[in-house]
């Protein structure tokens, strides 16, 4: 009997991987921040904060449910 995906007792784990100096190094850490910052004053917080970067610009986006306040401008 064959085996579908689903049933399958293989597991296929996957990573991501970039190189030093990649700018999603910069991102993860900028997101990071935000969501520690968050946390330290508010543990009950729903982040979902993404960060994207070029050149001269840095963006932090996403959705936050907090009941506190941080400066992002100044964590990034």
């Amino acid at each position: 009997m064959p085996s579908s995906f689903s049933s399958s007792p293989v597991y296929m784990l996957t990573s991501e991987s970039v190189a030093e100096g990649h700018p999603d190094k910069l991102c993860d850490q900028i997101s990071d921040a935000v969501l520690d910052a968050i946390l330290a004053q508010d543990p009950y917080a729903r982040v979902a904060c993404e960060t994207a970067v070029t050149n001269g610009l840095i963006i932090v986006l996403g959705e936050i449910t907090t009941s506190c306040y941080v400066e992002i401008p100044q964590i990034v």
